[in-house]
């Protein structure tokens, strides 16, 4: 699905923004129906009738629609880039997931290669922001990015200290939305020092609880390594380490003092094999030398075999019957559903993907499937 550095033209674009705009239709079915029908335009075409097999109308935003998000970005003085294009940040294509576009204002000279990300509590103590800055400042002298979600606390201070040497505020909601609103001169800084603030969510698109996991798993994605200085043990920061773990990212943690609640995330992660760390330069020799295309190390998102690609398939009742009994509400893997029902891959893919559609089921890690509540 990748572009291969390739740029994608405007009606490509569109057609890519219209179909990921689509309800229910995340980053691994667009992937999964780019895979199967060849291209986007080609699958805006398939998903009506995919949708009515299971009785869910096909909401696709029109191509004004599209039209006027790309312009409204472009407003803000930013822009679209597409999975695979240039200034797509390179790590971040390999997970599961991926965003098939991203909107973007800033960063045209950042090293997107050598990015980490800096999380923490957002009811950071004075200490854990100042080892946040001795932090940042070290990475970014030393030529890699710091990235961070743009909270208060840690986050915040992890932003400001590398303002001088390029650093990227990744979004839960819309460009024009910026959360939290104190942080409003914050984002603008980043993008006037050279920085980039970047989001895979719509403009105007105010972002609730569960976008800031999806928010997350860019941070971490987008980086070869996650470093955390403060964090509860129930805590996004731990979501983030969480996440940097099954992408195969370097995690790193601050050892803090037992008494602080603010240190007990960062100390149970060192127990759990987080690489325990006190200035930068620890971290800076983990890095060095790593594979910065990371290709290798990850396992591709399930898709059909190229022979099964092109094969046109027509799923009976009594298979989606057969695939929705051997579903559950707990995550189980495609290729345990093909063994359970007996069904061919192609078929098993075909009937994920209407349900998909119609919203009926939910991806996890790009390999798990579960029905919705």
């Amino acid at each position: 699905m990748g572009t291969a550095g390739k740029t994608l033209a405007p009606s490509q674009k569109i057609a890519w923004l219209r179909l990921i705009r689509t309800p229910t239709i995340g980053p691994v079915t667009f992937r999964q129906l780019i895979n199967r029908t060849g291209s986007a335009e080609a699958a805006l075409d398939a998903v009506p009738s995919l949708a009515k097999k299971v009785g869910a109308p096909a909401k696709i935003p029109s191509i004004s629609e599209a039209e006027d998000e790309i312009a409204a970005v472009a407003a803000r003085g930013g822009h679209m880039v597409a999975m695979g294009e240039p200034g797509y940040p390179p790590h971040l294509q390999h997970i599961s997931g991926a965003p098939p576009l991203l909107s973007l204002v800033g960063g045209e000279k950042l090293d997107l290669e050598r990015m980490v990300a800096v999380v923490g509590a957002r009811n950071a103590s004075a200490a854990g922001q100042r080892m946040t800055e001795v932090l940042s400042t070290g990475l970014g002298q030393q030529g890699f990015t710091v990235v961070s979600g743009l909270a208060r606390g840690i986050d915040a201070a992890a932003h400001r200290a590398a303002l001088p040497t390029g650093t990227i505020a990744v979004l839960a909601g819309g460009l024009d939305r910026i959360y939290p609103s104190e942080n409003v001169p914050l984002a603008d800084a980043i993008i006037a020092e050279g920085g980039m603030v970047l989001t895979e969510m719509p403009m105007g698109w105010e972002p609730r609880a569960q976008d800031f996991p999806r928010r997350n798993r860019l941070v971490s994605g987008s980086s070869l390594g996650v470093v955390v200085v403060e964090a509860a043990k129930r805590s996004g920061s731990l979501i983030t380490a969480r996440l940097a773990l099954e992408q195969n990212r370097e995690f790193f943690a601050i050892p803090g003092s037992p008494l602080d609640p603010r240190s007990e995330g960062g100390n149970h992660l060192i127990q759990q094999g987080a690489k325990l760390v006190t200035c930068a330069d620890d971290i800076i020799e983990s890095l060095t030398g790593i594979d910065l295309s990371r290709q290798t190390l990850f396992e591709p998102e399930w898709q059909p075999s190229p022979d099964e690609q092109a094969e046109i398939i027509d799923p009976t009742s009594d298979d989606r019957l057969l695939l929705l009994d051997a579903l559950s509400p707990a995550p189980t893997a495609v290729d345990q559903l093909i063994s359970t029902t007996g069904l061919r891959a192609p078929v098993v893919q075909m009937l994920l993907l209407e349900l998909d559609i119609a919203g009926r089921i939910e991806w996890s890690s790009g390999q798990l499937v579960a029905l919705r509540p």
